[in-house]
């Protein structure tokens, strides 16, 4: 066998502004061209070790190592960031911190400048590698006119122009809608066929990453490996949900209806998946078992948009003619392509750009210039990048931040804000620097700041982008019960879990229109809404049609509603 490429040896970590180490004791090889995921619940240390591999630590982010890492014959912790980036090639988890050039093609050539690389082979690597990702037609825009999907593919492109011999992606599915993300897992996929990279994966969504074949799955919590397996055997057991990771909805499925499942079934996708005759007659036992879920009585209308358009240039139209209403107490997904409009119809509602034409109106009333602070007061707004909401340097501070011109107490500021920690899972960091927490642990800061003000109207655009399942469930939950008592939940997400399981609607977009309002089921139960929409259809489809239920639909909505009752048990 081979020398591995990535040797950690009795290796720990500790940064400087913190008194326990982060990483513990950990002993880790990674061989030349392996797929290799590294998964774990928020703040389990994931992040540090990916970062230990391509030199931010210690260098960026200083602390004390102990123990040796070696990356490509390299010794990282007494090398330079400089050197590592010869051998290591990395796609951030926040796009924002990566953009360096004043255009996407810029960009996507810094590299390539530092390495004095001739203008015409440049500009041939450019766009052929832009192409690869799809923002060749891009490259001409400034990286803050680009969606949140659209700067993580050029983050990717960026990383593919190197000769590096391993690509490091920290949560590279996490501003991708589904279709797109699972065609970057066929790219990365299509990239280690060609070169024979080393590929390191840190990502949440389980299910899209092993769209494609991974070697190993190594699971990290508090800082120590509590696995380093196949998929098939992590799969077959209870470690990655009692970890915080969530499951493949299909296994999930199969679980409720009592299928045992076990490592020579292949559980990591679906079309390798192995059922015996029994199995199949178990799946369709619990479907029939299980009533459709009852219907719920429509409610009066709390938000409209009439004939709505907008572009943020005459030449460049954004919405085209949308029409959509929102009742009260209801919770809805807006889903579609990236670069499609979901979050500039997000601005509009919120008042941050006005419409060209056309109306919105909240309980009956013309709000279209309104201003941002009117609607602040019933309409709370949660941006999809955490980084651009938070001013205030301590946890606290921040979430107290929309409270101060209120009119309560200190103590009853306070007593509001604790209670909003503790529901969002950020009460025992309530004292820490917002510096030193992770994208994901940084987007629920950002989430308990809206959620503290009691808005009648929660706008969440990517809620649960960078959240373990376990923290994840505890926001969803949060707003559920929200949602309950009347608070109407409208969430802009490329997370179909998130959007089957909890917003029984979902406004589909393409190109600028709306064009499905229907259920969250049959959304992703539509090949050719799936396609326009760059979605993808649920495993739980698939689950059905390989058991040979020919109501497949009505399968997925049996799920759903089994799922909630299952919550509401468990409450």
């Amino acid at each position: 066998m081979a020398d591995p490429i990535i040797s950690f040896k009795n290796f720990s970590f500790q940064y400087r502004a913190q008194k326990q180490p982060t990483l513990h004791d950990i002993n880790l090889d990674i061989y030349p061209g392996e797929r290799v995921l590294i998964a774990g619940p928020s703040g389990s240390g994931k992040s540090t070790l990916a970062s230990c591999i391509n030199g931010l630590i210690p260098f960026s982010y200083p602390g004390q190592c102990t123990g040796t890492l070696t990356v490509d014959g390299v010794d990282a912790p007494h090398s330079s960031i400089f050197q590592l980036s010869q051998h290591v090639g990395t796609v951030l988890q926040d796009p924002d911190g990566q953009f360096i050039g004043l255009t996407v093609g810029e960009d996507i050539a810094f590299s390539l400048e530092n390495d004095c690389v001739a203008q015409p082979e440049m500009k041939d690597t450019v766009k052929k590698v832009a192409g690869l990702v799809g923002v060749d037609g891009l490259l001409d825009l400034a990286p803050h006119e680009l969606s949140g999907g659209q700067k993580q593919r050029v983050g990717l492109a960026g990383v593919m122009v190197d000769r590096v011999q391993i690509l490091l992606f920290d949560e590279p599915l996490a501003n991708l809608d589904p279709a797109t993300g699972k065609s970057t897992m066929e790219l990365i996929d299509e990239i280690q066929e060609k070169t024979q990279t080393t590929v390191v994966i840190i990502e949440h969504r389980l299910e899209d990453v092993l769209w494609r074949h991974v070697d190993r799955i190594i699971l990290v919590n508090e800082g120590r490996i509590l696995a380093d397996t196949t998929p098939d055997q992590l799969l077959s057991g209870s470690l990655l949900r009692d970890n915080g990771i969530r499951e493949p909805l299909y296994l999930t499925a199969l679980k409720y209806a009592g299928v045992e499942i076990t490592p020579e079934k292949h559980p990591d996708h679906l079309d390798r998946l192995v059922l015996d005759e029994g199995d199949i007659r178990k799946v369709q036992d619990w479907f029939t078992a299980v009533g459709q879920p009852p219907e719920k009585p429509e409610r009066p209308v709390l938000l409209e948009g009439k004939h709505l358009n907008f572009g943020y240039t005459p030449d460049r139209q954004i919405l085209h003619d949308v029409n959509f209403v929102i009742h009260e107490g209801e919770m809805v997904s807006i889903v579609g392509h990236n670069g499609t409009g979901k979050s500039t119809l997000a601005k509009l509602i919120c008042g941050f750009e006005t419409p060209d034409s056309g109306q919105l109106l909240l309980e009956g009333k013309d709000i279209t210039q309104d201003s941002i602070r009117s609607r602040a007061a019933q309409i709370g707004y949660v941006m999809q990048n955490p980084n651009q909401m938070i001013s205030k340097t301590m946890i606290f501070e921040e979430v107290a931040l929309g409270l101060s011109r209120s009119g309560l107490s200190q103590e009853e500021i306070r007593t509001r804000v604790e209670e909003t920690l503790k529901i969002c899972g950020l009460y025992p960091f309530r004292n820490w620097p917002i510096s030193a927490l992770s994208f994901g642990q940084k987007k629920r800061v950002t989430i308990a700041s809206v959620l503290v003000m009691g808005p009648k109207l929660i706008l969440l655009d990517e809620p649960t982008a960078g959240q373990d399942y376990r923290h994840y469930t505890e926001i969803m939950e949060f707003l559920r019960q929200l949602n309950r008592r009347g608070v109407t939940v409208v969430m802009i997400t490329h997370d179909m879990h998130l959007m089957l399981e909890y917003t029984p609607r979902a406004l589909a977009f393409s190109g600028g229109r709306l064009i499905a309002d229907t259920t969250a089921a049959q959304v992703l139960c539509d090949p050719e809404l799936t396609r326009r929409a760059a979605l993808k259809e649920t495993s739980l489809f698939g689950l059905a049609q390989k058991c040979g239920i020919d109501r497949p639909l009505e399968f997925v909505d049996r799920f759903i509603g089994y799922e909630e009752s299952q919550r509401e048990v468990k409450e």
